[in-house]
């Protein structure tokens, strides 16, 4: 493999998977552009080196034809070892808490960006190419064209149960949140009572959950909200 087409492969998967990784560090993921960088160019070059191992193998082959029963190139042997050992990077950009899992598309982005640096590594420019555009819509512009309804659980906390339920019901009449569940419970206290309602709610397109945290938290009466992940 010459110098000049090392260099452009290089080149090419530091380009592609630098915007992906600008797009994850623009959004604040864990895993961010050089991340992403040296993900794929590592791929690239073990791609390359694979590449160059059997092309070399060929070369032997056909200068003592007496070894060819014996030389042996598996194109896939170090690619598998790529793709199952990227797994183990991704893992680490995934967060599980109690409530929520995040990173999992990050954790998918570096193991797509690996999948694009073999393929130019390779030499398949049309593959990587193909690819890393299917990628960038599906980060960049899949979320803003495809609107997925998703359901959340909101707590809220309140005193003056009367006058804080009839502004509640209200407030998501005006914005057009649905509410497909709600669950009561109340806490006795010396002196009062602090009520709880937990809302399973679906969201207009439009509005987010922190606006309406924001637009509840504004009431007097409510001591405390917050979103829990189903």
């Amino acid at each position: 493999m010459v110098l000049h087409e090392i260099i452009i492969r290089l080149i090419l998967a530091a380009l592609v998977s630098g915007i992906i990784g600008f797009d994850r560090e623009f959004k604040n993921r864990p895993a961010g552009i050089r991340t992403h960088i040296l993900v794929c160019l590592g791929a690239t070059v073990i791609a390359m080196v694979q590449t160059q191992i059997s092309i070399h193998a060929l070369d032997t082959a056909m200068a003592h034809p007496e070894l060819s029963g014996v030389l042996r190139s598996d194109q896939a042997r170090l690619i598998a070892q790529v793709v199952s050992g990227i797994g183990f990077l991704g893992a680490g950009t995934i967060v599980v808490t109690k409530r929520s899992v995040s990173g999992l598309t990050t954790a998918a982005s570096l193991w797509a960006v690996a999948g694009l640096g073999i393929a130019i590594g390779m030499g398949y420019y049309e593959i990587a190419i193909a690819g890393f555009i299917a990628i960038l819509v599906v980060l960049t512009f899949l979320k803003k064209i495809i609107n997925i309804p998703t359901l959340k659980k909101l707590e809220v906390k309140y005193v003056h149960r009367v006058e804080t339920k009839e502004f509640l019901t209200q407030y998501f009449e005006d914005s057009h949140v649905e509410v497909r569940d709600v669950n009561f419970s109340v806490d006795l206290h010396a002196d009062f009572r602090i009520y709880t309602n937990i809302y399973t709610v679906e969201l207009p397109k439009g509005l987010s959950y922190t606006d309406i945290i924001e637009d509840i938290s504004k009431n007097k009466n409510v001591t405390k909200i917050r979103l829990i992940t189903l």
